[in-house]
């Protein structure tokens, strides 16, 4: 079966982003570029109870009204999501990343189950970390992401801000088995290949973190990556984030559901504080 990159998008300020990044992605792991427009909020016709307090003829003409309005803004919505699709074609179709095969779908429903219906066919999904309804209103993170992040197998790509270049990419090790399988995803995948890997332990400087920790940096380096690996103690998410800065990491891999402190770290509470605070793409993988 023929696998995709796949980029939601929905006209957020995000959108460009994360088809830069889903291009890039689809170019380097030669596959080709789905964007996928899913129409979730289209509001159902209202089904208020009006009985008893206007007469039948009065509520017959007001709910058919209301329906007409409800049509009208399925279609409204339609339009725009072709227009979002349409936009960001023709934006990769302009800019050097256009070379991927490039196609457009529209679905409606529930975002979740319409990634889950493409799963098989798709190889990396791309999402911004705010969609269009987090706008505006202090939402830094939008309400969807955990929901796609928890539910589709596949590895997630989070974009955070504007696409650059990647000159360098961090992963969080925990030596859990989805922490070995981002090592081992990396060291297979082109998707980073060539570029400089960092790969970064939070825990304690004991002997057998440390030969963990070798483990994943020799993996890397038999598949021709230029790896340098840190064993750092303390708070894991001050660790990530100022090795992040410091050392001007482009994109963070991490493994979504170990079983260790980053583990505790990610899948609770502090998952949002995580999206929220990175100031780059972070791809999860489960």
């Amino acid at each position: 079966m023929t696998t995709h990159t796949v980029a939601c998008i929905d006209g957020s300020g995000l959108t460009q982003s994360v088809c830069d990044y889903a291009a890039w992605s689809a170019q380097r792991m030669g596959t080709s570029l789905v964007l996928l427009n899913v129409l979730d909020d289209v509001r159902k016709p209202t089904e208020t109870d009006f009985s008893g307090n206007i007469g039948v003829d009065t509520r017959q003409n007001l709910l058919i009204e209301l329906a007409e309005i409800e049509e009208k803004r399925a279609k409204l919505a339609r339009r725009q999501g072709l227009m979002v699709l349409d936009s960001a074609q023709r934006h990769l179709e302009s800019s050097s990343a256009g070379n991927a095969e490039i196609s457009t779908r529209q679905r409606h429903g529930d975002l979740v189950d319409t990634l889950l219906e493409v799963e098989d066919e798709t190889r990396l999904l791309v999402i911004g970390r705010q969609g269009r309804h987090g706008e505006g209103v202090g939402q830094h993170i939008g309400h969807q992401v955990e929901r796609v992040i928890r539910a589709v197998s596949r590895p997630v790509w989070v974009i955070t801000g504007k696409f650059q270049p990647l000159q360098r990419i961090m992963i969080a090790f925990d030596n859990s088995a989805t922490s070995r399988k981002a090592v081992e995803m990396v060291a297979d995948s082109p998707l980073f290949k060539g570029i400089p890997v960092h790969v970064v332990m939070v825990a304690a400087e004991t002997d057998d973190h440390q030969e963990q920790l070798n483990w994943a940096k020799e993996r890397l380096q038999s598949s021709g990556f230029d790896v340098t690996a840190n064993l750092e103690a303390g708070d894991v998410e001050k660790v990530l984030l100022n090795y992040v800065s410091e050392n001007q990491i482009g994109a963070m891999v991490m493994g979504a559901y170990g079983h260790s402190r980053i583990r505790e770290f990610f899948v609770g509470s502090h998952t949002n504080r995580l999206l929220t605070s990175t100031k780059v793409p972070l791809l999860l993988l489960r």
